[in-house]
């Protein structure tokens, strides 16, 4: 069910702006002005970025089982036990950290782990005889070279035990706790063994792989705290985190994989920075519940007054005829019958029995709910719309980024005679605009559960998303419109221009997204602050640049002119 704030009336306007094209106070501004707005960029580009703190490793299967046989290596040192026997006692203790299970755990509980993990202290061999075996399940006599056993020493033929260690991998990560095929015997199966008997032939490579990731995966599951997979199809890749670091100045919780997936280390959604994983819980449950279906069924629809099925009035007149098998006719308006309806009432347009009603407050509730749920979709619906757009212009600035990493580049070092090196500002431009539409994407989903009643924080918040949102643009543009012309066209005297502008927009662009983040994730408390949004206004309005097309020279200004009509919404 939707919460209360739902059905506020938004008090949103559209606002539809360019902003690439000059208005008519730009057009006055003064020579001093554009000198000042130009030396800013090329200031901004002068600095160079700054890193951003990384909290994260990310770690290949082979770097996991690296860090698990170092474990294991610590607890078969300490006990005088193999490495099998260590990997099975870790393994039934959720691979506890080995120092603090040796000295807390094991030395307590010795005799009792043993029997829960069983590992008896005594190794019962089989005798050394030269009569022939009975296989206890397939009841051959073999000779002894031919029959194996575990601690318990039950003695099973080298066929049974290659088919029960194989049949036990295949059905699942169980095999890890494998226990003797003696159905009364609860004796432990090592990894030795396991090797031993699946990993010698070629055909039995395939299981053995198997028991290795299974084995890896456990330990990755039993350290959720600290390592994590990445939730992207397909990748094999996980993360290990540094918890001691959440919560410090300018670390964040989001991790990109070596795979290029950025997800969320908490609640493992992808990235969602700098909105907090329940909002983000609430929203993507919100897109994906009936409860909008459900609203705009009462919005847009009556149910027949006889079968009760929603019935969508899309034009036409106020005589209603239900589908088949009902076929009852009724009024819109009222609901009442057709049969009591016709040019005494109003004709085919208008009730008088409904107005008289409502006059009466007869319809005053319905209405009401009616009302509500209109503008409770209404709001959802302009928060969402904005949401899925700058989700969709992230897909696209993202298959740019890839275009230009795979073929335009070279085009530009070909026809602009520059160097790898001296170019990568474009590619530095293009992760910014990636990154930025996706912050930009969750402050509307940040906006939709911001509660309306909070106007000084409502009005903040507009004011920081709708500066970030023209730097962003204006970033867009430059990258997206202006750079085409040094692709299309030869050797230009314009580009080194070109590069200051960009590289300063893409700074200035990154300050205020910087801005924007560290407000949200201080619940814009900045607000309370005596003049807080005068300051960030005073701020914005000295740091912030003319934009790339006006700074660019005639070539510039040629692509402002093309793009001129478009107009990006925003929740201003």
């Amino acid at each position: 069910m939707d919460s209360e704030d739902d059905m506020y009336d938004t008090n949103d306007v559209d606002s539809s702006e360019d902003f690439y094209s000059e208005d008519d106070d730009t057009a006055m501004a003064s020579d001093e002005d554009d000198s000042e707005g130009d030396d800013l960029i090329m200031e901004a580009a002068e600095k160079p970025l700054k890193p951003q703190k990384q909290n994260y490793s990310i770690l290949s299967e082979a770097d996991i089982g690296e860090l698990q046989k170092k474990d294991i290596t610590v607890v078969s040192d300490a006990l005088k036990i193999s490495e099998g026997s260590a990997s099975i006692i870790l393994q039934h203790h959720n691979w506890s950290e080995p120092n603090n299970f040796i000295h807390d755990t094991w030395f307590c509980n010795q005799e009792k782990i043993r029997k829960a993990v069983g590992l008896p202290e005594e190794t019962t061999p089989i005798p050394d005889v030269t009569v022939r075996i009975k296989c206890r399940i397939c009841l051959e006599e073999c000779p002894r070279d031919s029959v194996d056993a575990a601690a318990c020493g039950h003695p099973f033929c080298n066929s049974c035990w290659k088919r029960y260690i194989t049949i036990s991998i295949n059905d699942g990560p169980g095999c890890l706790m494998l226990r003797c095929p003696e159905p009364s015997c609860g004796a432990a199966v090592v990894k030795e063994m396991i090797k031993k008997h699946v990993a010698a032939d070629d055909d039995d490579a395939i299981s053995w792989q198997k028991y290795g990731r299974y084995l890896v995966r456990s330990y990755v599951e039993a350290k959720q705290n600290k390592i994590k997979w990445c939730p992207a199809p397909g990748c094999d890749y996980a993360v290990k985190f540094d918890i001691g670091r959440i919560g410090r100045s300018g670390i964040s919780n989001d991790v990109k994989c070596d795979c290029s997936y950025g997800f969320c280390w908490s609640c493992a959604e992808e990235a969602h920075r700098p909105v907090d994983c329940a909002t983000v819980a609430k929203w993507i449950l919100k897109n994906s519940a009936e409860s909008e279906n459900g609203n705009w069924i009462l919005v847009n629809s009556k149910p027949c007054p006889k079968c009760k099925r929603p019935i969508e009035k899309n034009h036409g007149c106020m005589h209603m005829t239900c589908t088949p098998p009902c076929n009852f006719q009724f009024c819109w308006l009222c609901l009442g019958a057709w049969s009591e309806h016709g040019e005494r009432t109003g004709g085919h347009y208008a009730c008088n029995r409904y107005e008289t009603a409502k006059q009466k407050g007869a319809y005053d509730v319905t209405e009401m709910r009616r009302e509500m749920a209109k503008n409770s979709l209404e709001r959802y619906t302009h928060y969402y719309e904005r949401w899925a757009a700058n989700q969709k212009s992230r897909q696209k600035a993202l298959a740019d980024l890839h275009q230009m990493q795979a073929v335009q580049l070279d085009q530009i070092i070909e026809k602009q005679c520059q160097i790898h090196g001296q170019i990568m500002f474009i590619i530095d431009a293009w992760k910014q605009i990636v990154e930025c539409r996706r912050v930009l994407k969750w402050t509307y989903a940040y906006a939709y559960y911001l509660p309306e009643r909070e106007h000084a924080k409502r009005e903040f918040f507009e004011y920081l998303q709708g500066e970030a949102e023209s730097g962003l643009e204006r970033l867009h543009q430059c990258a997206e419109k202006e750079l085409e012309i040094y692709l299309n066209e030869g050797l230009s005297k314009e580009f080194d221009e070109f590069r200051t502008n960009l590289a300063g927009l893409t700074s200035v662009t990154k300050n205020y997204f910087e801005n924007l983040v560290q407000a949200l994730e201080n619940n814009l408390e900045d607000v309370n602050s005596k003049g807080a949004c005068s300051k960030v206004a005073r701020a914005g309005s000295k740091n912030f640049g003319e934009g790339c097309s006006k700074g660019s020279g005639k070539r510039g200004k040629r692509a402002a002119s093309r793009s001129g009509g478009r107009n990006q919404s925003r929740s201003r």
